[in-house]
C-alpha cells in the first residue's frame, strides 16, 4: 500500500501546481473558468485524501506483498472471494445505470424508470444465490 500511497501523493504534487496556474491563467482573461478550475482543485484534494487514506491503512494492516521489491507473484495469491462466472445482472445493473444517467439529461419519467430498473438488477444480482433459502 505504500506504494499506491506514493502515486497518490506523485498525482497530487502535479496537480496542485497545474490547479494553481490554470487558475490565474484563466482569471487573466477576465473571468475564472469554473469548471476546469473546480475540476482540478478537487483531482488534487481527492488524491491527498487516497494518499492520506492507503497511509494510515498501511499501518494498520500487514505489508502488503507490492511493497516488498523480492516478492513473489505466489506471496500475493489468496481467496479474493466468489465471482458469478454466468451472471447476467452486471449487464442489466449497466442498463439501468445507463438509463438512470440519459434520465437525468432527458425527464424525471426517465430517471424514475432507470431507478426501479437499477435497484432490481441490483437485488437480483445480490440475491442470485439465495433462491429457496430462508433469509
Amino acid at each position: 500500500m505504500r506504494e499506491v500511497s506514493n502515486v497518490f501523493t506523485l498525482m497530487a504534487i502535479f496537480f496542485l501546481p497545474i490547479a494553481v496556474l490554470y487558475t490565474f491563467w484563466t482569471n487573466a482573461t477576465g473571468q475564472i473558468e469554473w469548471t476546469g478550475s473546480v475540476a482540478l482543485w478537487l483531482l488534487c484534494i481527492m488524491s491527498l485524501m487516497g494518499t492520506f487514506g492507503l497511509r494510515s491503512a498501511s499501518k494498520k494492516l500487514d505489508e502488503d506483498p507490492a511493497d516488498n521489491p523480492r516478492a513473489d507473484i505466489a506471496e500475493a495469491a489468496g481467496d479474493y472471494g466468489f465471482f458469478s462466472p454466468g451472471s447476467g445482472w452486471p449487464v442489466f445493473l449497466a442498463f439501468g445505470a445507463t438509463t438512470v444517467f440519459a434520465g437525468l439529461a432527458i425527464g424525471w419519467w426517465m430517471f424514475i424508470i432507470g431507478v426501479v430498473f437499477s435497484i432490481v438488477a441490483l437485488l437480483g444480482w445480490c440475491f442470485e444465490y439465495f433462491r429457496g433459502d430462508v433469509i
